[in-house]
């Protein structure tokens, strides 16, 4: 992308500038590019398509460059296991399994032949996170059962057998705890590793490792407990137990062998990442032994290579975030992002670091003159703190504005809230620097990509120490003339939207916000919410109903008559996590207040909107409501946000 010289630039208000990045760019250009695998001389992966209704499709790049869906196009590759999914499909030896949304089956797939069910019909099971056996005669997976839950029971989670052959709901080889993730083999298929945790933990918290016979008998523990988050087992070929561990305050790589454990990569960086999703890996092995791995520091993230105990030797890589790492033979298969390119699956050879280009996120090409490139920053917060952020600052290859305005201000809470940001290139944020907008992705306390320490500042202290960081990314900007102190606005989705709401409801710094499907009863989401997360604000708020108080005072619907500032509420009406009813009580006080408010709910979006035409409409409402609040006219023939008392 290059930028072309203009000199015949339009002077124009913030917010109102004409912009090729549009709300039908947003929604329909860019593919979600998600789980890689490497079998053979082809590279898999799966590709989330707003425009097919936000199917999600297996693809797959040959070793003769033809790059094809690998299943039919009425299939959708994805789990609910834990709701939000993740590791919804295997491959070996040209053999695809992997699970069906509309049924939650488990299907295999020859080359050249349809799909045929190996499990059970009815929907009372749902699988994720697949290792095939060595010898491919068995399938480990996760298995959520539904048939017990009931208004009160929980569904149940265990480690199954799944056989690809005559089929069944699953042989039972682990069970008792509450959740279990990676079951991974040995290379000679005699043990399986598996990752399992318990009610109030979540999975950055504390978990455990065990490995169990194929044989049979009974599973020995590795590692872990209630302080120590162990992520992704692996083995290396030649058969040493792997696992990520926070022991030492970061995600670091370890072996366990002879019933010993020892550090393999240290390093004051993350190896890790929070397990929202299942199937998430950062490491794998060469054929010579050594570690290929991604790390994330200083906010970026990169792939390196080391021999146990050695010092990394990072690749020359064009990209500040990874994602999906695989790795099988000479061959690492990744999600790699930069700030100006889009996101691509590429194959790297390890020996050369030569990339073979699979599949771009979009086909799009946006003059980098548009693009706003994101510039890290730390700034001070409360409690002598030190905060992170990305600030993007408003770029347009056609417009400036008048030399004395600042620009209107975009705060955004990211997920979670156990998340964090990214330096890739988004459309989703361009669309409104490139129309006069600044804005600022913050890295709260809480968020991960820092440290053990940093992850655990939230503790007990949600609503509280993630609005101050927000407030003070706010002002930190407004202070240094690169944004508007009187048009700030704050917004955010799930946790992101708990945070706006509550930033809203707290302090009187914003202008106006926008909350996509957020949280605004706290006893509601933990009286509703579902089995993974119905014990989060444990450690993020305290225990319910012991600490019952605290949570009505950190609710923004029960503080509601603080509320000044005007908000859009954007809604999925099957959204099981969040539930409609939160936003739409908490519209209903605004709408008495007096206060303007606008609500847009989508049918049949659940917790994030994967569908083309309701991205479509919730981008170009929020950027009308923004535009009729804080007084610009934005460009473009819009549909209006259906706002109440304006």
């Amino acid at each position: 992308m290059t930028d072309a010289p203009r000199t015949d630039r339009t002077i124009s208000p913030y917010g109102s500038w004409q912009s090729p990045i549009t709300a039908d760019l947003v929604a329909d250009a860019m593919i979600g590019l998600g789980q890689t695998a490497i079998d053979g001389d082809a590279v898999y992966w799966t590709e989330l398509r707003p425009s097919e209704g936000g199917r999600t499709a297996l693809v797959a790049r040959f070793g003769s460059g033809e790059v094809r869906d690998v299943l039919p196009e009425d299939t959708n590759v994805r789990t609910r296991v834990h709701e939000y999914g993740g590791g919804a499909f295997a491959v070996q030896d040209g053999r695809v399994y992997f699970a069906h949304d509309a049924d939650q089956r488990v299907y295999a797939c020859e080359a050249g032949e349809l799909p045929r069910p190996i499990t059970p019909e009815g929907r009372a099971h749902r699988y994720a996170d697949f290792a095939v056996h060595p010898e491919g005669n068995a399938i480990a997976c996760v298995r959520e059962d539904h048939s017990g839950a009931g208004q009160k029971a929980e569904p149940k989670n265990e480690i199954v057998l799944l056989d690809p052959a005559t089929g069944g709901a699953g042989e039972v080889i682990a069970s008792g705890a509450d959740f279990y993730a990676a079951p991974r083999w040995s290379p000679a298929g005699d043990e399986l590793a598996y990752v399992t945790w318990n009610h109030p933990r979540m999975p950055w918290d504390g978990t455990e490792l065990w490995v169990a016979p194929r044989a049979g008998g009974a599973p020995r523990y590795v590692a872990g407990g209630d302080a120590e988050s162990i992520f992704q087992p692996a083995w290396s070929p030649g058969g040493t137990l792997h696992f990520i561990s926070d022991r030492s305050g970061w995600w670091n790589l370890y072996a366990w062998a002879g019933g010993e454990i020892s550090p393999v990569i240290q390093m004051e960086a993350e190896l890790g990442k929070p397990h929202w999703l299942f199937g998430t890996t950062t490491y794998g092995f060469s054929p010579d032994g050594r570690v290929v791995f991604s790390f994330r520091e200083k906010g970026r993230w990169r792939l390196a290579t080391a021999m146990p105990g050695g010092e990394p030797t990072p690749f020359d890589l064009p990209y500040t975030e990874i994602d999906g790492l695989s790795v099988r033979g000479d061959r690492a298969a990744l999600v790699g992002g930069a700030p100006k390119a889009p996101a691509e699956v590429v194959s790297v050879d390890l020996e050369t670091g030569a990339r073979t280009h699979c599949r771009r996120a979009t086909s799009v090409e946006i003059p980098g003159a548009y693009l706003s490139e994101p510039e890290p920053i730390s700034f001070p917060t409360t409690g002598g703190a030190t905060a992170h952020a990305l600030y993007y600052p408003p770029k347009s290859r056609d417009f400036f504005a008048p030399e004395s305005e600042r620009p209107p201000l975009l705060v955004l809470s990211h997920g979670g809230p156990t998340g964090a940001t990214s330096s890739a290139l988004r459309f989703g944020i361009q669309f409104w620097t490139s129309r006069g907008f600044a804005v600022v992705d913050v890295d709260y306390r809480g968020s991960t990509g820092y440290g053990r320490a940093y992850r655990d500042a939230l503790r007990g202290r949600w609503g509280v120490a993630d609005v101050d960081d927000c407030v003070h990314a706010a002002r930190f900007l407004a202070d240094t003339d690169r944004a508007d102190g009187s048009r700030l606005a704050i917004r955010g989705g799930s946790a992101g939207g708990y945070t706006t709401l509550q930033a809203l409801t707290t302090t009187d710094v914003f202008a106006a916000g926008a909350s996509h499907f957020g949280v605004s009863d706290l006893a509601a989401l933990a009286a509703h919410t579902h089995k993974f997360e119905s014990r989060y604000l444990d450690s993020l708020v305290g225990p319910y109903p012991e600490a019952e108080a605290t949570y009505r005072e950190r609710s923004p619907i029960h503080n509601a008559e603080r509320l000044s500032s005007p908000v859009i509420f954007l809604q999925g009406l099957e959204d099981r996590i969040v539930p409609p009813a939160q936003s739409e009580r908490m519209a209903d006080v605004l709408r008495e207040k007096g206060i303007p408010v606008a609500y847009v709910a989508f049918a049949g979006e659940q917790h994030g909107f994967r569908r083309a035409e309701n991205i479509r409409r919730a981008l170009e409402a929020e950027l009308d409501f923004y535009g009729r609040i804080l007084g610009f006219t934005p460009a473009g023939d819009l549909e209006p946000a259906p706002i109440e008392n304006l």
